[in-house]
């Protein structure tokens, strides 16, 4: 999976390669009003931070980073201290505005805002198929390996309940170890994640790992043809981001794991259509208020990028979506 996606002939860093737009569609890509929301939640976090300058914030796995760039017009709103870094493995993007720094890893020390929208599931993990003597790895042409690590196995009776023989699961631990360094990369401020995924008592006796090419579902491919990926346990990755704060004995306010339609209703998304006796009124405001709940409803749909997670951690500062003791939202 590491190679298929970012190796020399990678699906993501291949040159030619058109990024996550070209093949699935985030909400990033989906609705403009998303970056705005974005914006809602860093002057959330501006004020906790108390105004520093200068005000970073990072995207990881920032694609070709729409995101980032879709926040730069609103530079003036924080007084000319945001700095807008991109995170992502692929080389900097063609035409991405200059004021918009590229780098291939995290840099240490934020005092700002880190946003991971779709990158946890890009983050390779392996299958394992469970058996009467315990999960074995699943191999690229979908034969059974060898038994799985200690590691692996530890993990795996942890976060998934007992399944049948023939089940299969994917190991998240290079998730949680992925998002536990993200999270120590913030001195003080708000690490979010935004990805489809699933929690304990919901996990897919299936497996999810799948593949995307040109906007269609399609099996997934070890040979950098097809984008793979695969739901996270938001659960373990939230987990793993307290528990690395407390071995450096740093102060980590409980996590939010919510669902995006909670999350953007609580900065204020509201996908109601407008009254029709506007149209007659003022035609040119009703198309337009037409068009921002159609987006809104995308974002908010319970059923496709609604129903996404976010998980919001408040590192040193006091959390963005008030007070709350970490517990799970619908």
């Amino acid at each position: 999976m590491e190679s298929a996606l970012y190796g020399p002939d990678g699906f993501f860093t291949r040159p030619g390669a058109s990024g996550p737009r070209g093949h699935f569609r985030t909400s990033v890509h989906a609705s403009p009003a998303f970056a705005g929301l974005m914006r809602r939640l860093l002057v959330r976090v501006d004020e906790a931070l108390g105004h520093p300058d200068p005000f970073p914030v990072v995207d990881v796995g920032a694609g070709r980073g729409e995101l980032l760039a879709a926040i730069a017009p609103h530079r003036a709103d924080f007084g000319g201290r945001l700095r807008l870094t991109g995170v992502d493995l692929a080389g900097r993007p063609d035409g991405l505005p200059p004021e918009i720094a590229w780098t291939d890893s995290v840099p240490d020390g934020i005092v700002g805002a880190l946003i991971a929208t779709e990158w946890l599931d890009n983050v390779p993990c392996d299958v394992a198929e469970a058996g009467s003597s315990g999960f074995r790895y699943v191999l690229t042409d979908d034969s059974l390996g060898p038994a799985v690590s200690a590691e692996d196995a530890a993990w795996l009776a942890r976060w998934y309940p007992p399944l049948p023989p023939g089940a299969r699961a994917e190991a998240g631990r290079a998730r949680d170890l992925a998002w536990a360094s993200a999270v120590r990369a913030v001195s003080r401020g708000v690490a979010v994640a935004v990805d489809y995924g699933h929690v304990r008592d919901g996990r897919p006796r299936d497996g999810t790992l799948t593949g995307y090419r040109d906007g269609r579902q399609v099996p997934p491919r070890a040979d950098g043809s097809t984008d793979i990926t695969a739901h996270v346990a938001m659960d373990a990755v939230a987990e793993a981001g307290i528990a690395s704060l407390v071995r450096e004995k740093r102060d980590g306010d409980p996590y939010r794991l919510m669902v995006q339609r909670r999350a953007l209703q609580a900065l204020g998304a509201d996908g109601t259509r407008p009254p029709i006796g506007l149209a007659s009124t003022d035609p040119g405001g009703y198309v337009r208020a037409l068009a921002n709940a159609s987006e809104l409803g995308e974002l908010l749909d319970p059923a496709g990028l609604g129903g996404h997670w976010w998980l919001v951690q408040a590192i040193g500062v006091a959390h963005p979506f008030g007070a709350g003791d970490g517990s799970m939202g619908t």
